[in-house]
């Protein structure tokens, strides 16, 4: 009698590139709803302003998270809801932070300036090539938002580096909470709590100028920005590095300038039409190279063979019987 052969285990790489290529659709879907929300929020500035439209979108994301996701207290540990809260505040502060930037700065200096946080997270990580891939999408971005042709301001600045410090701050609080966290119930305690912080700022100005019809173009906007890519970015975070994913945010410079000439009619220049090909070709690098091995408490593990026992011989088990004696 022949031992069982052992079965064959999945091929690591091709579930490797399959992670990868998950977690790339999820960033980039992702990226494409928020500057498409951008984009259709910029006729509402004129009455709500920068800071009451980000306060909006926060308290209806904060609103239709709770309610589709219903997390528990049970659900978390004490540490894992600090987390959470300070996930919050980051996201409040990513937000606010970068409405006043644009309020003093171009928008192409202030995106470049913001992208120094995603970009320093993309430095950090342990893969081979990641200066390369990094420094090309850096290249990219510069290229793509001319930082040059804008003012200085002082406040202005260093408001977008703020928000560049709350962006670096995200990815790598989003990642730990999305691991330790099932589901999404991370991110329907961290809404909420940057629901309260932006409402909060943005209240004085709200009060004069909201209306009904505003407030329910908000409730729309908020479901395609922030719920879904703020959804899509913890999944996506489940499947790539923190370095792959900072280096992926590069594409977002790139998305808005086909969502600006779609939707707004804005065309590209010559310098941005090669930025916009240097950030493809990191993102693309960054996500072949960032690919998230499984935790360790989750990973599965490795399939060993091991053979059972000696098939038994019948003949000379009868034959010991007969003697008295045991089986060989």
């Amino acid at each position: 009698m022949n031992a069982p052969e052992p079965p064959e285990a999945l091929p690591p790489r091709r579930s490797r590139h399959a992670g990868a290529g998950a977690g790339f659709l999820m960033a980039a879907t992702s990226m494409c709803t928020v500057q498409l929300g951008s984009a259709l929020t910029v006729p509402l500035f004129g009455q709500l302003g920068a800071l009451g439209t980000a306060g909006l979108r926060l308290g209806w994301a904060g609103l239709i998270l709770l309610a589709a996701i219903r997390p528990r207290p049970r659900d978390f540990t004490s540490r894992d809801l600090l987390a959470c809260i300070v996930l919050g505040l980051v996201t409040a502060g990513m937000m606010v932070f970068f409405m006043q930037a644009i309020a003093r700065l171009p928008l192409g200096t202030a995106s470049a300036l913001e992208f120094l946080g995603p970009l320093t997270v993309s430095l950090f990580g342990p893969r081979k090539g990641r200066l390369i891939w990094a420094a090309a999408a850096a290249a990219g971005v510069v290229l793509l938002t001319e930082p040059w042709h804008g003012g200085a301001d002082p406040v202005g600045v260093g408001s977008a580096l703020l928000a560049a410090g709350c962006w670096a701050a995200y990815i790598l609080l989003t990642q730990r909470v999305g691991d330790r966290v099932t589901g999404l119930k991370g991110l329907a305690v961290s809404m909420p709590v940057a629901a309260v912080v932006g409402l909060g700022i943005a209240a004085p100005g709200l009060a004069e100028h909201l209306t009904w019809s505003p407030l329910w173009t908000m409730l729309a906007l908020a479901v395609l920005s922030p719920v879904i890519p703020f959804a899509l970015e913890f999944l996506a975070l489940r499947h790539l590095t923190t370095s792959a994913f900072g280096t992926l945010m590069s594409l977002e410079p790139a998305i808005a300038l086909m969502v600006g000439l779609l939707v707004l009619g804005q065309r590209p220049g010559t310098a941005a039409t090669v930025g916009l090909v240097l950030v493809v070709m990191a993102s693309v690098g960054a996500t072949r190279a960032g690919v998230r091995p499984a935790a360790s408490s989750e990973r599965a593990p490795a399939f060993r063979y091991e053979p059972g026992p000696e098939p038994v011989r019948r003949d000379q088990d009868r034959a010991a019987v007969c003697r008295g004696s045991q089986p060989l």
